[in-house]
């Protein structure tokens, strides 16, 4: 009996073949555990919500580039730029407090596509005015206040509506779908925004946002209707902010959350002090130069990497300690960059405090977004925007006077030994945050276990 000819060397190639075919399902296996979770993104409304976050993290860059650019270009003061962030500082305060009771008592896709609208018509003008050379620097800062009060009143409405569109153990992948492309955003528009201003000029900037936010009212239009679920739809007074504090009083795991945020915001978030490092520990020349721009660039660069391969938190059923730990990682973070003299140890130190932050950020909204029942969650992502809003601000107050006082690094330094300090009393103090955690459901539900 005659046995099929296989050929000179068949045999090993096809063990080989064999084994590189395992190999890459072992690779394939592997990349499905840590990359980025983009079930979400399968879900229409849920995708529709993602691209329209994408484009508008953009442009809206572009804006927050050209703002300061136009003051100071009209005023030759970098005392103007400052009062302008000032200025939109407290319309983000007063109206994301505000914002977030809204969302709760209105069908929260009308109310994006209204203050989408606002958003962009505010944009429009912004365009009109640098187009006609106006050279008014009040009218800047006022169209850039009522911007932000549009976009307050936006954000909370948008991040509430998350889990009335993707299931609860898809809520960490979205989130962190989510916060990838803000700060991708973060990262990429600036880049966008200096390679265009010398060749389009600056006006052109805020056309290419107004052009982009229109395209994302189409895309929240086609949004399913999201009216509160009691089916009452009515007014959002002071009562209902008050009752969103209230409400937050006494749910220890939801205040938890904000308050570790806080001192991680506060006493660990040195931007501040970049400029004077830059500088004097790390050589830039006196009129900046790349040092500076590492350092800015680093956190968020930490954060969109980090975002990439997040696919594992929606395997993490400790929310709680997942907070509290990156948190912790986040101070040690900021220790070995305030004590490192080389360039490159700074940035890698930044780039971990920013995939820390990530990763907080992810568990630190997947806990709102199921502790909190859908009526809270507006007021709950409200408080959630002023918190981050309002955080670094503070942080650039404390550290700027800190860092007068014993030096950059020093203050540095010593505000990541308060961040993981503050952050074990925290969690020592409030025992629900470290017990908390999510059943993970083989049916795609999960359900909150303090």
């Amino acid at each position: 009996m005659s046995r099929p000819f296989r050929g000179v060397g068949s045999g090993p190639r096809l063990g080989e073949e064999v084994v590189s075919c395992r190999t890459l399902m072992r690779v394939k296996r592997l990349l499905g555990k840590v990359a980025i979770d983009t079930r979400p993104l399968r879900i229409p409304a849920f995708r529709r919500l993602w691209l329209s976050t994408l484009v508008t993290a953009i442009g809206s860059q572009l804006t927050a580039v050209a703002v300061p650019k136009q003051v100071y270009d009209i005023t030759g003061s970098s005392g103007w730029v400052g009062v302008a962030a000032g200025v939109a500082l407290v319309p983000l305060l007063v109206f994301g407090l505000w914002g977030g009771a809204i969302a709760d008592v209105v069908d929260r896709r009308k109310l994006m596509v209204v203050t989408n609208i606002g958003i962009a018509i505010t944009s429009v003008l912004l365009w009109l005015q640098a187009a006609f050379d106006v050279q008014n620097v009040w009218l800047v800062i006022a169209l850039l206040g009522l911007q932000q009060v549009f976009f307050a009143a936006n954000a909370p409405a948008r991040s509430a509506s998350i889990a009335r569109l993707v299931p609860e153990d898809q809520l960490p992948g979205a989130v962190a779908l989510g916060s990838t492309v803000m700060v991708f955003g973060g990262v990429f528009g600036p880049m966008l925004a200096g390679a265009l201003m010398p060749v389009v000029g600056l006006s052109t900037l805020y056309l290419v946002d107004s052009i982009a936010l229109t395209a994302t009212i189409w895309a929240v239009w086609k949004l399913p209707p999201m009216p509160p679920l009691d089916g009452v739809v009515r007014r959002a007074g002071l009562a209902d902010v008050i009752d969103g504090f209230r409400y937050l009083s006494v749910q220890k795991i939801v205040m938890a959350s904000f308050l570790l945020d806080i001192i991680a915001m506060v006493f660990g978030m040195p931007r501040a002090l970049f400029p004077e490092m830059a500088e004097v520990t790390f050589g830039d020349p006196p009129g900046g130069g790349l040092a500076l721009g590492w350092l800015f660039a680093a956190i968020p660069l930490g954060a969109m990497v980090c975002g990439l391969v997040s696919g594992w938190t929606s395997r993490v059923s400790r929310h709680g300690v997942g907070v509290v730990v990156s948190i912790i990682v986040w101070g040690v973070a900021m220790i070995g960059f305030g004590l490192s003299n080389a360039l490159w140890w700074a940035v890698v130190f930044l780039a971990v405090g920013g995939a820390a932050d990530m990763i907080s950020m992810v568990f630190r909204t997947s806990i709102l977004q199921t502790a909190a029942p859908d009526e809270m969650r507006g007021r709950m992502q409200g408080v959630f925007v002023v918190v981050v809003a309002g955080g670094p601000r503070v942080a650039d107050l404390l550290h700027g006077t800190t860092g007068a006082l014993i030096g950059p690094g020093a203050a540095t330094a010593w505000g990541g030994v308060a961040v993981v300090i503050g952050t074990v009393v925290a969690a020592i103090a409030i025992p629900a945050v470290w017990r908390y955690r999510v059943t993970l459901g083989t049916a795609g539900e999960t359900s909150p276990k303090p």
